[in-house]
């Protein structure tokens, strides 16, 4: 009888139970933890996507007849809906934060928060394996003290950074602290995989530089990106399986869907790393350009991208794709796009605009010709 075989081992994103980055609040009644992750947000709102995870105390809530979804013009949603909290489905509903706040006595966290109220040394001593990565204690008030069960479970807890639950401020900046080690890495993907149907010609091997332009954006990247380590290259191109491969390369297999099929290859190869995607048909580019928008990175959306001052619309092949842009690509493919233009223009993007001439796509052999002559 033959054995089962699993599914394909996919990589997966660095995720904890409910998301991407998340910490529980424990120690304290529920009204105590709702009302400081809301003062932390107020904090963090301009710097950070926060949510948070909470369980109703009503007993009386059924689930409706008919879901219900009430949008008003100020940008609230507010949703009735049939819904189990799903681990699985929660990592798709919250992909899209940095941090989601969690209240620990109904949910457990990956990370911790410890908040010491001695009135409550029952509900910690329940909840005491929750607490194996606490990353800082918060105090009631000056006599809250350590609990001999704590101490001798986690020896070094008191070594841990200490607060008091109305230094909001120094709280707030310790959670930015963390949401900032949680922010991903970047590689360069350079996009070696088009068919250059109106050059004529593989436009990767075009020179504007004196050599081969995926050559030039490898040296210009290589100059950033390969001092990560030697497992982490930082520089890759994205080729169809037919082309020849170099030991840096990411083999498209979103087949005959374009530049979006690379976007989407790069992800599934690794998706705890944002990419800084371009194309090679745009010979302006240089480092000061390459620096430029890494300057300007904002992980707190989905990219970071160029666009013209004379253009209406981003240009989504000289752009960083944060992780969190990979569940959205996916949806849009699910609704039949692959237009990464699209999925820009429709989302919550960082803008950096420049002059239409640095971004320029150079397609057919008139425009190379120009170009070359200007380069010269």
């Amino acid at each position: 009888m033959s054995k089962h075989q699993k599914h394909t081992k996919l990589t997966r994103r660095n995720y904890g139970n409910y998301a991407a980055n998340e910490i529980s609040f424990l120690g304290v009644k529920c009204s105590i933890i709702t009302n400081l992750v809301q003062k932390i947000a107020k904090n963090q709102q301009k710097t950070s996507k926060i949510a948070y995870l909470d369980a109703s105390h009503n007993d009386e809530i059924q689930a409706p007849i008919l879901d219900v979804f009430t949008f008003h013009h100020s940008g609230n949603l507010e949703v009735n809906s049939e819904t189990v909290l799903n681990p699985y489905n929660s990592l798709i509903q919250l992909s899209q934060y940095d941090l989601v706040c969690i209240n620990g006595n109904h949910y457990q966290g990956e990370k911790q928060i410890l908040i010491l109220d001695n009135e409550k040394e029952a509900s910690v001593l329940k909840r005491l394996d929750q607490l194996g990565n606490i990353q800082f204690v918060i105090k009631m008030n000056e006599d809250s003290k350590y609990f001999d069960f704590l101490v001798e479970r986690y020896p070094n807890i008191q070594n841990l950074k200490c607060y008091m639950i109305d230094d909001i401020d120094s709280i707030s900046t310790h959670i930015y602290r963390l949401i900032e080690e949680a922010i991903p890495p970047v590689q360069a993907l350079i996009l070696k995989g088009g068919k250059s149907t109106r050059m004529g010609t593989d436009k990767s091997l075009l020179e504007y530089h004196g050599q081969p332009q995926s050559e030039y954006l490898y040296e210009q990247f290589s100059k950033i990106f390969l001092h990560y380590n030697e497992t982490q290259k930082g520089v890759y191109f994205s080729v169809r399986e037919e082309q020849e491969n170099s030991e840096n390369f990411i083999i498209d297999k979103f087949k005959d869907l374009g530049p979006f099929g690379g976007i989407c290859s790069a992800f599934q190869e690794n998706p705890n790393t944002a990419w800084f995607v371009i194309a090679t048909d745009v010979p302006y580019v240089n480092l000061k350009m390459i620096h430029t928008l890494l300057k300007h990175r904002n992980p707190k959306k989905i990219a970071t991208a160029f666009k013209g001052k004379d253009s209406e619309f981003p240009e989504p092949l000289i752009t960083i794709w944060e992780p969190k842009a990979y569940p959205v690509l996916l949806s849009y493919l699910s609704q039949g796009y692959s237009c990464p233009r699209k999925v820009l223009i429709n989302s919550e993007v960082e803008i950096v605009e420049v002059d239409n001439h640095f971004i320029q796509n150079i397609n057919t052999p008139e425009e190379y010709q120009k170009a070359k002559k200007e380069f010269k």
